[in-house]
């Protein structure tokens, strides 16, 4: 069989491999006509680590991120109301590892141009649209040079195109718009000293303002601030996605803080470009897909980046639809196999994303009693992690 993934995103590239492991052929297509490492960090937490461990990727992930050891809790001033142990600190058997993502989706295409040949991803290709046709799918795609639109023919087609998903909009063209939950977003990378341990992941408040902070390697911060400006509700997504963003609109938010640590007016000033977004997600899906087409990663589940689970979910996606397909009779079966696993798994996480921004708690206890609370609704709690098998067949 031969299956076609849409997107050569973390979770497109990471299924292409899995896939390829399990003796599945596979091909991704991406609209983009480069691959560039572009974006700023993201979090690897440990069942994400553990998957592309198995998959030979333990020693590159070492070398390119950063193993994060603690998460701290801090106020405006500096003082840390609460710590606690990440990655193999609080005894997973794989680290979390802080990363540059553009970094990453290039270490994952090395990969799979390495192990699945030069020609498996196929770049400035737009999927215009799909089929069922018996067996197969048919599948429309169009070359971004030249425009000319070209049938080609999958035993089964992932949509792994990220949040604004063309899959998911042929599937559910009912589905709606994003939700906003009201907070406006800001990111950037700064070449700055380490804060704390250099492994740290800062999360600091104010009432007003909140910023996540930590090292992503090359004496790089990657930092998000998170405002709430408006009322939670719909939003364009196309209008407000991912766009330039303005010192002046940010920096004022932050200017008085006062960290001995961490210089947070110098480190938003210091950066080389901001991004601009909403912190958005969508209620998830009753189904994902039909027949021999199903979704994958933001295209199937995008959530709030408050849990740093959204790459890591994709992943995890990926080595499951690798090990159902792999050991299925027949497409569909597989896909559906893949489909109870892991919806109501990542419907879970969405959940808990969005009680965790919600939360208001600042004490040690009640900062305990959240992430507990998290890792136990999320299921990446230590024991059940390190004692689940294989998604290796």
């Amino acid at each position: 069989m031969t299956v076609l993934i849409a997107g050569a995103g973390i979770g497109g590239l990471t299924a292409a491999l899995s896939l390829h492991a399990a003796g599945v052929d596979a091909t991704v297509v991406e609209s983009a006509r480069e691959i560039r490492p572009l974006g700023v960090g993201i979090n690897l937490l440990p069942h994400a680590v553990r998957e592309l461990t198995e998959l030979g990727l333990g020693p590159a992930l070492a070398t390119t991120g950063v193993a994060t050891t603690e998460i701290v809790y801090a106020d405006h001033h500096g003082t840390v109301a609460f710590r606690e142990p990440r990655g193999v600190a609080r005894g997973y058997r794989w680290p979390q590892y802080s990363i540059h993502r553009g970094e990453l989706q290039l270490l994952l295409l090395a990969a799979v141009r390495d192990r699945l040949g030069p020609h498996a991803v196929r770049t400035g290709t737009r999927l215009t649209g799909f089929t069922p046709a018996g067996d197969t799918v048919r599948v429309q795609l169009q070359d971004r040079a030249t425009g000319t639109v070209t049938p080609t023919d999958a035993t089964a087609l992932i949509g792994a195109d990220g949040i604004h998903s063309a899959v998911r909009a042929r599937l559910h063209p009912d589905d709606g718009p994003l939700l906003w939950s009201g907070v406006r977003m800001w990111r950037g990378t700064t070449r700055a000293a380490p804060f704390l341990t250099g492994r740290s992941m800062a999360i600091v408040r104010d009432g007003t303002a909140e910023l996540v902070a930590y090292p992503i390697g090359r004496d790089r911060i990657n930092w998000v601030c998170q405002v709430r400006v408006a009322d939670p509700g719909p939003v364009d997504g196309a209008a407000a996605w991912n766009r330039a963003g303005d010192l002046a609109d940010v920096l004022p938010y932050y200017a008085h803080w006062s960290l001995d640590w961490l210089d947070v007016p110098t480190m938003l000033a210091g950066a080389t470009e901001i991004l601009e977004y909403p912190m958005v997600d969508r209620d998830p899906l009753p189904s994902w897909g039909e027949g021999r087409v199903t979704l994958l990663g933001d295209a199937a589940h995008p959530m709030y980046p408050v849990g740093a689970n959204g790459g890591s979910q994709a992943i995890v996606d990926a080595r499951v639809l690798a090990f159902e397909l792999a050991a299925a009779d027949d497409i569909p079966a597989g896909l559906a196999r893949y489909e109870e696993a892991r919806r109501a798994a990542t419907a879970d996480v969405v959940h808990a994303n969005r009680t965790m921004q919600r939360s208001h708690g600042w004490g040690p206890r009640e900062l305990a009693r959240i992430t507990d609370a998290y890792r136990s609704a999320t299921g990446s709690d230590v024991e059940r992690l390190n004692n689940r098998p294989s998604y290796t067949r």
